[in-house]
């Protein structure tokens, strides 16, 4: 059945009737073209009314937004969007996320699981974590959010079976040869002079390595010339890549995936700012490409409601879903390979 803006009022008015918790709850404003929709927005701002606003097309899809950009979900499917409507009343209310699960369990209990899968359906619930994740990547996110010890971190992976050299990527990104070929360690770089020249030249270093089928470079800026040999850098065999970039004093920190060549995203917006991300609501558009991530950011924040950090969240959610690592123990005790950039 196609949905119009008749059908959507008359079912939500039917749902809302049979369940006491959304006793009040009306349906969000409902707009049939981005003119309407950006009125709305503008005469909402900063008002009790400023959350979810529907766009219905002449197709039946159903678009959710908050605020005239940003789009959470599009479906054709009225139940859907009936659920995607009762989960943004109930989580509007507060409380914790097993208290919104729970409330949802009361209307639904397929909403429940649904909302704790973090998808569009009540199917890909995985166990528990059942560990600490400071343990694994997250342990770097709080000193990333400050630059340290990079601002940038890549991360890339071959096809299944093959592995990326990190020490050819390096050098096609421009690390000293030498040191690279000494072996050169992060505590090597630190221990001359007593540090102090490591901290004057920190920004001309990387640091690399593998970890979890990833060959990880962590660096600040790359130097000019960096990839001039394009065939031997597509001998690699880079399948997908990782971008994680930071610049703290303007509060920009992006998330950048690509797949086979191709940047994996639901809009035209480039790369994703982590800022966008807040506990409890899914970052991405929901059953759109990144949707792997919105469920992972959804069990982490279920598995861990102790981290207080949304960005310690995402790092966790990235290695659940993507697997990134870092060796923590490697870069404590300054293991890590690393050098400076040729000729900096």
């Amino acid at each position: 059945m196609e949905i119009t803006k008749r059908t959507l009022a008359e079912a939500w008015q039917r749902t809302a009737a049979r369940h006491t918790l959304l006793d009040e709850v009306g349906l969000p404003p409902v707009t049939l073209s981005h003119d309407e929709l950006e009125e709305w927005a503008e005469r909402a701002e900063g008002t009790a009314d400023d959350g979810l606003w529907l766009l219905l097309d002449e197709d039946g899809t159903v678009h959710g937004r908050h605020g005239p950009y940003r789009e959470v979900f599009a479906t054709r499917d009225l139940e859907q969007a009936l659920y995607l409507i009762a989960e943004a009343a109930i989580r509007g209310r507060g409380g914790s996320l097993e208290e919104v699960a729970g409330a949802l369990d009361l209307i639904d209990p397929a909403w429940g699981r649904r909302f704790r899968s973090g998808g569009l359906d009540d199917t890909g619930t995985v166990e528990a974590c059942g560990r600490d994740p400071l343990e694994g990547l997250a342990w770097m996110a709080g000193s990333w959010r400050e630059q340290d010890p990079y601002t940038t971190l890549a991360f890339f992976r071959a096809a299944p079976g093959q592995v990326i050299d990190p020490e050819r990527l390096a050098l096609l990104y421009g690390a000293d040869p030498a040191q690279v070929a000494a072996g050169t360690r992060l505590k090597d770089l630190k221990a001359v002079d007593g540090g102090r020249v490591h901290w004057d030249r920190a920004w001309e270093s990387c640091c690399f390595g593998q970890a979890g089928g990833w060959t990880f470079l962590l660096h600040h800026d790359t130097p000019p010339g960096s990839f001039a040999d394009k065939e031997a850098y597509a001998a690699l065999g880079i399948k997908e890549s990782v971008w994680l970039s930071a610049t703290s004093a303007k509060a920009i920190y992006t998330f950048d995936y690509v797949r086979d060549g191709r940047r994996v995203s639901d809009d035209d917006h480039g790369m994703l700012e982590l800022i966008w991300y807040e506990r409890g609501r899914a970052p991405y558009l929901r059953g759109g490409e990144l949707d792997f991530l919105n469920r992972a950011l959804r069990r982490a924040e279920l598995d861990h409601p102790e981290l207080s950090s949304t960005f310690e969240l995402y790092f966790h959610a990235l290695e659940e879903s993507l697997g990134l690592r870092l060796p923590r123990r490697d870069f404590a005790e300054g293991e890590v390979r690393a050098a400076y950039w040729a000729g900096a």
